[in-house]
């Protein structure tokens, strides 16, 4: 697991969408933090270190403001249009014995034996929703499919959760599937026979025709 990295706030006192544009020109991410009945604070952080731990998967970040530091939930990331850029961010504050709801990346591991056979992998559901504790959020919920073949299904009641977490997904929703490849219509040999056969009445007649011509000219 990477070790999550200390994350530089500074107060922000303008806010609109003009601002946003200006400070991910210069390299920073807007963000609010707000909770525990106190008054929301807008804030901007450097976006390198943001997304460095949005992409390691990391849900409770360490943030340091005005010298003090504490542990803040990431409650909501906001993406351009491509879905490629961090253009805001909720950071929410929360006790460390506090069990909270939070969506979790599944990943599947492995080559399960029904594609092996021919079968072809879907991953219907990427993630999951756990409650646990704020400080047990799982990066990812990592799942062998080794065993699954052809005709069935991995559900979420299926997936092994991390101590102490519960499932608030619906234990039948689907995650992964194997189906079996559809196979391309092949073209009746009849048919094939019978659109022959239309071609060579034609070549026939057009020699009978060229002969009989050949000999008028005679």
């Amino acid at each position: 697991m990477v070790e999550t990295i200390v994350l530089k706030a500074e107060k922000r006192e303008q806010s609109g969408t003009r601002c946003s544009r200006k400070l991910r020109k210069q390299g920073l991410v807007p963000a609010i933090i707000y909770g525990h009945k106190t008054e929301p604070v807008s804030v901007q952080l450097n976006y390198h270190d943001l997304t460095m731990e949005l992409q390691h998967h990391h849900r409770l970040l360490e943030v340091e403001l005005d010298g003090s530091q504490e542990k803040l939930l990431v409650k909501d990331v906001q993406y351009d249009h491509l879905g490629d850029t961090v253009i805001h961010i909720d950071l929410t504050r929360v006790d460390l014995d506090e069990r909270v709801q939070v969506t979790v990346e599944i990943e599947l591991r492995g080559t399960a034996v029904g594609v092996s056979e021919g079968g072809v992998l879907d991953q219907v559901n990427n993630n999951i929703e756990l409650e646990c504790l704020v400080t047990d959020i799982p990066e990812s919920i990592r799942v062998k499919i080794g065993e699954l073949k052809i005709g069935e299904t991995l559900t979420a009641a299926d997936l092994e959760l991390p101590a102490g977490a519960k499932l608030i997904s619906d234990p039948t929703t689907a995650i992964a599937t194997i189906s079996v490849m559809a196979e391309e219509p092949e073209e009746a040999e009849g048919e094939a026979g019978a659109a022959e056969g239309e071609v060579e009445p034609e070549v026939i007649a057009k020699k009978a025709e060229e002969s009989e011509k050949g000999e008028s000219e005679k």
